[in-house]
């Protein structure tokens, strides 16, 4: 880029020619006094003062001659240094365009095109090279290191989008596992199924980082399940035997009732309601460990007998009040059943209400079954007791872990609700308490000539004498 000269870089053109006049004027007038001092000088001394003269002049000849020598070589020497420098600036000011250029324009837009994936000989060779040797080392040095850059952020991008998707897969994975496969495991291991078998069933996480955990805890959860399966059966078994025990007691007690005299029929009578209370907690524990109740019916049992032998099961049956209007009965096969799970209700109505007051049973025929509904004096049951009991009489919960030992009564009221179609609701109760409104579907009454024509109902504390005293089976 050419850059104009200053003012004082351009010499003086008469600058010469004055220099050149006044040693021009320094002869003639040093020739003039040379022969001037001739021509005053005496005849004798004429030619030794022409020779001093002439000597002089010449003297002064060579020293002007020699001066304007020397004064034009450094003229000379100073217009080259001027013009060196002229040249100087010139190549510093083309630099200066050229970098400006370079770090303005060419290396913002290598840098671009080398982001979008030219390569860096392809980038340079598009481009006009900047005339400078350094300045094109320069250039090809930063497009080759953005070039490497690019390819490493390429492929750092490239990694961690197979991160990610490697992650992803992670976190699909487990979802899966979480939400599908281990409830199907855990269902099959609970329906009896070894460990091979179900992880043979179920699908696997696909990934070796989650599978071999996966099978390791499926294996550990079938451990686990086996041994909770066989405790559970072997206290089903024990708790068998116990009600078979039960059974016998009070078949002994009631011959012995029959047997003996006025003077023990009151503590025969006594024993008679404890044992009956007993087999309430055996029945109780054996069907929460999958078993069955220790009696079974073969005939239609009256409902008013139902009532009765569910009172003649609780501590307070002195408080319960029974008010029947129906002469259905309950089939066999869910007598039993139904037995106990109004006598659960009734104890629990007759735990949570004053030991002073009454409960009161109204049982009611309906065009969609049988209504038996249990009212208490106590205390209203608050919003969360209330929820509480709705979620256990469903029959949804079936984990052990979860019940407390002095609820269990509540749980198997769901169980045998959830087993035999039963519908078991609670209200405020118009006594001040809580109502239970039990509703027994059509299918699990009998048709009135199954009935025996002359049937007797039970004593209040007795229930019916069973039809073949049977123990538990181990749950299968």
């Amino acid at each position: 880029m050419p850059v104009p000269a200053s003012p004082s870089q351009h010499p003086s053109a008469g600058a010469p020619r004055t220099s050149l006049a006044a040693r021009a004027a320094v002869l003639v007038t040093s020739a003039a006094a040379g022969g001037a001092a001739v021509a005053l000088a005496p005849s004798g001394a004429s030619p030794w003062t022409l020779a001093v003269v002439a000597a002089g002049w010449v003297c002064v000849a060579v020293t002007v001659l020699v001066d304007h020598r020397l004064l034009h070589r450094a003229r000379r020497a100073t217009a080259e240094r001027e013009s060196e420098n002229s040249r100087l600036k010139a190549e510093a000011a083309r630099l200066s365009a050229e970098i400006s250029h370079l770090a303005g324009v060419t290396l913002p837009a290598a840098t671009q095109r080398l982001r979008e994936g030219a390569s860096a000989a392809d980038v340079l060779g598009s481009m006009p090279p900047p005339s400078d040797p350094h300045l094109r080392r320069l250039a090809h040095t930063v497009a080759t290191l953005v070039e490497e850059d690019v390819r490493r952020a390429l492929v750092l991008d490239g990694e961690h989008r197979a991160m990610r998707a490697e992650l992803e897969q992670v976190a699909a994975e487990h979802e899966r596992f979480a939400t599908e496969t281990l409830p199907a495991a855990v269902a099959r291991l609970r329906d009896g199924r070894s460990a091979d078998t179900v992880l043979a069933e179920v699908d696997l996480p696909r990934l070796p980082a989650l599978r071999a955990p996966a099978e390791s805890f499926i294996r550990e959860l079938a451990h686990s399940e086996r041994r909770a399966a066989a405790a559970q059966a072997a206290s089903a078994k024990a708790l068998s035997r116990v009600q078979a025990k039960a059974v016998r007691m009070l078949a002994d007690l009631r011959e012995m009732q029959e047997r003996h005299g006025e003077e023990v029929f009151g503590d025969l009578l006594r024993l008679d309601h404890s044992t009956s209370q007993l087999g309430l907690m055996t029945d109780r524990l054996a069907l929460l460990m999958g078993g069955r109740s220790s009696r079974a019916w073969n005939k239609p049992i009256v409902m008013e007998s139902i009532l009765r032998g569910a009172v003649g099961r609780i501590a307070a049956y002195q408080r319960v009040r029974l008010h029947c209007s129906t002469r259905a009965a309950v089939s066999g096969f869910a007598a039993e059943g139904v037995m106990h799970l109004l006598a659960e209700l009734m104890d629990n109505a007759a735990n949570f209400s004053p030991p002073i007051d009454e409960v009161h049973v109204y049982v009611e025929d309906r065009s969609a079954g049988i209504v038996v509904t249990i009212e208490d004096s106590g205390l209203k049951m608050a919003d969360a007791a209330m929820r509480r009991a709705e979620e256990a009489v469903t029959g949804r919960v079936t984990d052990l872990a979860s019940l407390q030992g002095t609820r269990l009564g509540l749980a198997v009221v769901g169980r045998l609700a959830a087993k035999y179609g039963i519908s078991v609701n609670y209200r405020p109760s118009s006594r001040g308490g809580t109502g239970v409104v039990v509703l027994l579907p059509l299918d699990l009454l009998a048709q009135q000539r199954d009935l025996a024509p002359h049937e007797t109902a039970p004593r209040p504390d007795a229930i019916p004498p069973p039809a073949a005293p049977a123990p538990a089976p181990l749950p299968g």
